[in-house]
């Protein structure tokens, strides 16, 4: 399906958000605008391939098949959803076929795919020969409920350890000057864990960059990028992204937070994220949560998320299989 069928996309998000209800209740309801700017530009400039499925006319089933020739060119990413009222008949079982027999024939040899923690995801899963290889935690920051002393408290302790470093604030897209260190710095998030899933470095470049950000825009969210700059080389030292929607101003996500090997041991995880709540609070006065995605095994950053208040959502099961 294409992003310019209207009719098509608003069936689409009517059918993601009746799964969400009984999924996910706790996740915000899918819009036009985000489904479109998605299915457009992806998550950094590579759109996935849509599909649909009816039953006596009506949308029931919805899958995305996302591939990568960035990196990670053996593998690709399904996604099916099932109206609730639809389950158990076999149709997210024949979409997800369709995925997989595309990805073969685009060459990829491996299929990865995700759902909420339920045993219904788990036999799903386990009926087409997945295992679960990675578990994902989304948490949400209520920002009515962050005390202001306790944020300065925070931003004072980390500041204290990173003396040598300054802090940058980028809103929109990166300057042109700064373009290639922000390459440069993204590639350390390579260091977070990956658990059991077979997955590759990812590959940044400059229009990699770009088409992140433009995909930013396409779904009509305002970037902020806060970066951490050591004083004496002038090295990129690290970086935390938040992405605040347009058309929903109290809704923000968080996106990439990471820090540079080299510079680790300097409270600049905890510094960055302090720093960009005071900034928000600047610029985005009426913004009511962050939403944030961790594996599970990444102690460090769900330690930061944890002091600064962030409330477990639900878990994600990833799983893998060849094909």
């Amino acid at each position: 399906m294409s992003a310019d069928d209207a009719r098509t996309v608003a069936e689409v998000v009517q059918l993601r958000n009746a799964a969400i209800k009984v999924d996910s209740p706790w996740e915000h309801p899918m819009t036009a605008t985000v489904q479109v700017g998605a299915m457009r530009h992806g998550w950094d400039g590579e759109p996935p391939r849509c599909f649909v499925g009816r039953e006596d006319g009506r949308l029931v089933v919805y899958g995305e098949l996302s591939m990568s020739d960035w990196d990670n060119t053996h593998l690709a990413w399904v996604d099916v959803m099932v109206h609730p009222d639809s389950r158990r008949q076999g149709l997210g079982s024949g979409v997800l076929r369709q995925l997989m027999d595309e990805g073969r024939r685009a060459g990829r040899t491996s299929a990865g795919t995700a759902g909420w923690e339920s045993a219904a995801c788990r036999g799903f899963a386990r009926a087409h020969e997945f295992e679960q290889k990675s578990q994902a935690v989304n948490r949400r920051q209520y920002l009515a409920e962050v005390d202001p002393g306790e944020l300065a408290r925070l931003y004072d302790e980390a500041a204290g350890h990173a003396t040598s470093y300054e802090l940058l604030r980028i809103p929109g897209r990166t300057p042109p000057e700064l373009l290639d260190a922000v390459v440069e710095l993204t590639a350390a998030i390579n260091d977070a864990p990956q658990d059991d899933l077979d997955v590759e470095d990812e590959v940044f470049t400059a229009e990699r960059i770009r088409g992140y950000e433009q995909a930013n825009e396409g779904r009509r969210t305002t970037a902020y990028r806060l970066l951490a700059r050591h004083r004496g080389s002038g090295e990129l030292a690290g970086q935390t992204v938040v992405a605040v929607e347009r058309e929903r101003a109290e809704i923000g996500h968080q996106h990439d937070t990471s820090v540079v090997r080299a510079h680790r041991g300097h409270r600049l995880g905890l510094l960055l994220k302090t720093e960009m709540l005071r900034w928000l609070a600047e610029v985005e006065p009426q913004l009511r949560t962050l939403d944030t995605w961790n594996t599970e095994t990444n102690g460090p950053m769900i330690a930061v998320n944890e002091r600064l208040g962030y409330r477990v959502l639900g878990r994600a099961l990833q799983f893998q299989r060849s094909l």
